[in-house]
């Protein structure tokens, strides 16, 4: 008889013996290259493989190898991608930044579907897991032609498997430091003579959470918290010409935060209590009348829910807020493709919109309708075009068409040049609009602009305000929806198999940003805000990425990025020298001198340099696979510590930083079984100005699949 430990050794020592029989067999197979992330066109299911502006691609493979376990983990090593805290909203608000645009401006979709629920416009990218997820497309700049609202900045797209031609499952269990736990089991099932196929996959995570603040004695400033998920998916082939396919999703989670500050009877403690839901479905049915007509006609639904209370250690209520968000979209879209080399793609669609939250006041409901044409044309062989338009009308701002058009031409069939013209289009939402919000910890306010007259009275009456600042009178004009204009031009060169190169130039022109301002300060010294347009702002900049594959499975690649984000509004404030832009102020001696618009740094927030390098090696025959991975970010501004409204040298930076990250995998019994090691943030770098940033985090990974 075995014991335990006995008969584990014996099965894995097995499952050893057996793959290396196999691959003494099978030397004449070679191992898969891998692609790892690729900038190219290629055939999707969604509209995002349409968009004009430049579509990165992150394969499955590429997931897997890296061993994340969460959407924000995936997309914080890609070029041109930051994930950064927006520190006045909290430790919950981290958002995504892409080509300079906050990650108010960048559209999230599952399968081509909006997701819904943000934090002072920041969608919190660890809501998602990464299971199930058959790769992820990034668009970057302006793309409401085809998505609308929400992606003046740009698009990410996250497809889940689709294509299931036999039975297959597995289990996936993660364990590692700040006791995160991660558990997966996914199955795909064809059924019905493969007429039909299900997939379901559920997901369980847990963190402890994890503390950068060394002023914060008990607590985290990244809470903990527990978080559930299940997705199902179905397919059913109606006839020879019809498919239904129908999706769901629900996602849970839960955390609690109890934070201590300062010692004996200056301390300061708080709970902090929140808990959030996502509920995701839909319907589309594809119909293909011939090989030159399609339809198809969908409807999705999706509620976001969260529920937050907040008490000091006396249980004296700080803030219960209950917010729920229904999105409903019915849309109808056509593909036509008379001749191979021209294809048009159109449809027409309403998105219904409701809100329920204690912190509005008004105005609970939103509907939009749009249309959209797209028509993509190979003018002859080394030239291909794309050009479209997208007219939405909205029910408090009206009508907008947003015009795109790219095109990309083939100087030899080793380099390709690419250009791109679109346009951006944002509504203000809800809570620029309506929100009176208190800030429990920190202590500050925030008024949507339709509140801000009739709450400054109150409060005034109440004696809970000691001054109005003059820019408080323009906020009655209301806000004006953001636009924007995006240039990409870029070169791709292969000089042989094994080398790419890419080289992209961007320029973004913003009207009518919506920025935060202060419009009055508290009796408690706390300043109250609300949101102002600026009339003209820019983000410009350079990407590039190199990838070299020398040897067969082994592929390393960098890439690099040069961002400036400036807001001309600020520039022309310099010149003028009005108060309070007219001065720049030495924090060390005291020394104050006259402003130059050569003092103006930036946005908050932006690193001027952001770069990556990997390398990613699989020997196939021995099911072995590992990776090494570094990203680094320059300093970015943090705040405004001179009180000039504008970022100087001697304002307060988030200092520059660079990450490693690696991992190790190796597969038994013929790729059923595999164990992976991942390190997150080897040199374990925390600052305490970036409260989402965790330390180092070592985990240890089983999987086992099940297949034929």
């Amino acid at each position: 008889m075995y014991t335990g430990k006995e008969l584990c050794i014996t099965i894995i020592l097995s499952c050893v013996g057996a793959q290396w029989a196999t691959a003494q067999t099978d030397t004449a197979t070679k191992a898969k290259s891998l692609r790892g992330v690729e900038v190219k066109a290629v055939r999707l299911e969604t509209l995002t493989s349409k968009a004009a502006m430049p579509v990165t691609v992150i394969s499955r493979k590429t997931l897997d190898m890296m061993g994340s376990r969460r959407l924000d983990e995936v997309m914080r090593e890609q070029t041109g991608v930051n994930i950064v805290n927006d520190i006045a909203a909290g430790s919950r608000a981290i958002g995504m930044q892409m080509q300079g645009f906050s990650s108010d401006y960048i559209l999230i979709l599952i399968d081509g579907q909006p997701m819904i629920g943000r934090n002072a416009g920041n969608f919190d990218l660890s809501r998602i897991t990464v299971s199930d997820i058959e790769r992820i497309e990034i668009v970057k700049g302006a793309s409401s032609s085809l998505f609308g609202s929400e992606a003046l900045g740009g698009v990410v797209n996250i497809i889940t498997r689709q294509k299931i031609t036999s039975p297959q499952a597995q289990a996936i269990v993660r364990y590692g430091s700040q006791n995160t736990q991660d558990a997966t089991l996914e199955g795909e099932l064809p059924f019905a003579k493969e007429k039909a196929s299900l997939s379901l996959s559920g997901n369980y995570y847990h963190t402890d959470g994890y503390n950068v603040n060394s002023y914060l004695r008990r607590g985290a400033t990244a809470p903990p918290y527990d978080s559930y998920s299940l997705q199902s998916r179905l397919r059913y082939r109606v006839g020879n010409s019809q498919q239904l396919f129908l999706s769901g999703r629900w996602a849970l989670r839960k955390s609690l935060n109890e934070s201590v500050y300062g010692t004996g009877q200056t301390q300061n403690s708080t709970k902090d209590v929140l808990s959030e839901s996502d509920v995701n479905a839909s319907a589309v049915l594809q119909s293909a009348f011939s090989s030159k007509f399609r339809l198809n006609s969908q409807y999705y639904l999706t509620r976001y829910s969260s529920s937050q209370d907040v008490s000091t250690g006396k249980q004296v209520a700080l803030k219960d807020n209950e917010f729920t968000q229904y999105f409903h979209r019915f849309e109808e879209q056509v593909l036509y493709t008379p001749v191979d080399k021209l294809s048009f793609t159109g449809g027409a669609g309403i998105n219904l919109e409701r809100m329920d939250d204690t912190e509005f006041h008004g105005g609970n409901d939103m509907h939009s309708e749009y249309a959209y044409l797209q028509v993509d044309w190979t003018v002859f062989s080394k030239l291909t075009t794309r050009a479209g338009a997208r007219y939405d009308h909205h029910n408090y701002y009206g009508g907008r068409l947003n015009p795109s058009v790219g095109i990309s031409y083939s100087i030899t069939d080793k380099i390709i040049l690419k250009a791109a013209v679109g346009t951006g289009y944002k509504t203000p939402d809800f809570k620029k609009r309506y929100q009176v919000f208190t800030n429990p910890q920190a202590g500050y306010t925030v008024l949507g602009v339709e509140e801000v007259a009739t709450t400054l009275a109150e409060m005034q009456a109440a004696g809970l305000i000691s001054e109005v600042r003059p820019v408080a009178k323009n906020i009655s004009a209301g806000l004006k929806p953001e636009t924007s204009v995006s240039y990409n031009a870029g070169i791709s060169v292969q000089p042989h198999a094994a080398i790419k190169l890419n080289v992209n130039v961007f320029y973004n022109n913003l009207h009518n940003f919506i920025n935060t301002v202060q419009v009055a300060t508290r009796t408690n010294y706390q300043p109250v805000y609300s949101y102002i347009n600026l009339d003209r702002s820019y983000t410009a900049g350079i990407e590039a990425g190199v990838s070299v594959s020398p040897l067969t499975g082994l592929e390393i690649s960098a890439g690099y990025q040069l961002l400036y984000a400036k807001d001309r509004g600020v520039m022309d404030s310099i010149r003028a020298g009005g108060y309070p832009y007219n001065k720049v102020r030495n924090s060390n001696t005291g020394e104050t001198t006259t402003s130059k618009v050569s003092d103006y740094i930036g946005l908050e927030n932006r690193s001027r340099h952001m770069a990556n390098a990997r390398i990613f090696y699989e020997y196939a025959p021995w099911g072995i696979n590992a990776t090494f991975r570094v990203t680094y970010r320059s300093k970015a501004g943090y705040d405004d510590a001179n009180n000039n409204r504008f970022l100087d040298r001697y304002d307060t930076f988030i200092a520059g930083y660079a990450m490693l990250y690696a991992s190790l995998e190796k597969k038994f019994c013929n790729n059923h079984l595999s164990v992976q090691l991942t390190a997150d943030n080897l040199m374990n770098y925390t600052d305490m100005l970036m409260p989402g940033q965790p330390g180092r985090i070592l985990m240890v990974g089983l999987k086992w699949r099940m297949f034929k």
